[in-house]
């Protein structure tokens, strides 16, 4: 009895052994490089660290949208002979776009941040940042009409919090993409202890959190208790507690940004509601059919406006719109879209995607420049109109620097750097073959066209506009300094992994018996 015993006490510190140390009498396991054979996370053999492969994390207020091929442009009869929406088949990669459009709230939210960073009372400067930044409230007067009291609470009355902010231009709306991306980043890095929560008191100036300048070193965090634990599963190649995370730990998201106009038309439709089977899980293929067009964002009454479902809800409008001349909601008592002006970012159906308001309520910027014939010339996968290619500043020591917001300073590639390469030869390449010099275009700004390099689209219809704006292949522009009571926007976020979302592959894998035919 007692050798079966201490054979069972042997067993056991074996086993916890192998637990702690990876493999048998102690020995650590190491992942392998299939190219050296060397040992990742292995101090004794360099040090090369990797983070375990992980699926994207959803960032707050996003949905993921599967990507996939569909037909952009126009789904009805060109009533305005804009002749800009010629229908043809794009491919948009997957990615994130917000569930609603971004609300009041969010946008004092934004003001509130700079007002604490930057204070207005203290600098000539910080004053000017903030009121850059604030929403045009004065968009919602008109010669003829009686809206000061949206002029004066909209923006601002706890009434409005959950309702589309409004008078903010493309160039505002870029910025606060900006700002977003690095409160989340740095929101995630407080949550997992990497950086101390008590740190941001002392941000002040261009002495701020920003994800390029906290990746490259530029700011200097406090750490939290979570970084300078053992348990920090981060380690130098000393195989000591890392404080400072790295975009290839996997903590960090992408940056937020504007919808591209591909992106946006191909999230408005949810398709994906007309596939008659969709693969929804690993392992089960769907179906490559899209079961009927639709005209609007709405998958159950294709080309109609109303609600077909019997029950209580049957006719109601599907969206925020203006049904006719002097006609925005209907009659007392029967009101038909329930709203005057905007609704709440959360009324309405979602679409197949899980996305509000893509058609009515507020119109909304995407990123693109605004041609009308940019169908013609983008490329058929992700494409757009607007890149200018960047690069770091480096100063006289071939240093980065920040600028007066923190922002890290980035400076446009020159035509000199890039002239010998094959896939661009351009730095900024808004115009590339409608109104540069190797094409026939030209655009008289002021004189001929309103059309210039800074005429961004807008897209969908908003609660001041009929019924052909609520299809998403419908387009407008306006130039990016300007701002209307109709035009809102959203965010959106670049997918990486798997193209069909999170705990799936990319490829497809077949089995060893199918392989060896």
């Amino acid at each position: 009895m007692q050798v079966k015993h201490y054979f069972l006490i042997l067993s056991a510190a074996a086993l916890l052994a192998s637990c702690k140390g990876g493999g048998l009498f102690g020995k650590k396991k190491y992942d392998k490089s299939d190219v050296t054979g060397w040992n990742y996370n292995d101090k004794n053999m360099g040090g090369y660290q990797i983070a375990k492969s992980k699926d994207q994390e959803t960032g707050p207020g996003l949905v993921f949208v599967q990507g996939g091929t569909f037909t952009m442009g126009q789904t009805e009869e060109d009533v305005m002979s804009d002749w800009n929406n010629i229908p043809r088949r794009v491919t948009v990669p997957s990615f994130y776009i917000d569930r609603t459009e971004v609300a009041n709230v969010h946008y004092r939210e934004y003001i509130h941040w700079l007002t604490r960073v930057f204070d207005p009372e203290a600098d000539e400067n910080n004053r000017k940042i903030i009121d850059a930044a604030m929403p045009d409230t004065l968009v919602w007067r008109s010669e003829l009409s009686y809206n000061e009291p949206l002029v004066e609470y909209y923006f601002r009355h706890p009434g409005f919090n959950e309702y589309p902010v409004v008078g903010v231009s493309w160039r505002q709306a870029y910025d606060f993409c900006l700002w977003r991306s690095d409160r989340v980043n740095e929101g995630i890095l407080m949550n997992k202890g990497y950086i101390a929560k008590q740190g941001i008191q002392g941000q002040q100036q261009e002495n701020n959190f920003t994800s390029k300048s906290y990746l490259l070193g530029l700011y200097q965090a406090q750490p939290g208790k979570g970084a300078t634990s053992k348990k920090n599963p981060l380690k130098t190649p000393q195989g000591t507690p890392r404080t400072q995370v790295n975009m290839e730990d996997g903590l960090m998201l992408p940056d937020y940004r504007l919808p591209f106009e591909a992106e946006w038309e191909y999230a408005a439709y949810g398709l994906i509601n007309n596939n008659p089977r969709p693969s929804l899980k690993e392992g089960k293929r769907g179906e490559e059919l899209i079961s009927q067009k639709q005209v609007y964002p709405w998958s159950q009454n294709v080309n109609g406006l109303r609600e077909s479902k019997h029950g209580s809800w049957q006719g109601q409008f599907l969206a925020n719109f203006k049904r006719g001349s002097g006609d925005n909601a209907g009659v007392a008592g029967g009101l038909n879209d329930r709203a005057i002006y905007t609704a709440p970012v959360k009324s309405f159906y979602p679409n197949g995607f899980g996305v509000y308001n893509m058609a009515g309520n507020v119109s909304e910027w995407v990123f693109d420049v605004f041609r009308p014939l940019t169908m013609l010339d983008a490329d058929d996968v992700a494409p757009v109109r607007g890149n200018k290619f960047m690069k770091l500043y480096k100063n006289e020591s071939g240093e980065a620097e920040v600028d007066s917001t923190g922002r890290v300073k980035m400076v446009q590639v020159t035509d000199e750097e890039v002239r010998n390469r094959r896939n661009y030869q351009r730095g900024n390449v808004i115009n590339f073959l409608d109104g540069d010099s190797l094409s026939n275009a030209s655009y008289g700004y002021g004189q001929t066209t309103l059309v210039s390099d800074k005429s961004r689209v807008f897209k969908g219809g908003s609660w001041n506009d009929r019924a052909y704006w609520l299809s998403p292949g419908t387009r407008r522009y306006m130039e990016e300094d300007q701002a209307s009571s109709t035009i809102g926007f959203r965010c959106a976020m670049d997918r990486m992994g798997s193209p069909e979302g999170n705990k799936r592959k990319t490829g497809t894998y077949f089995p060893q018996r199918r392989q060896s035919r």
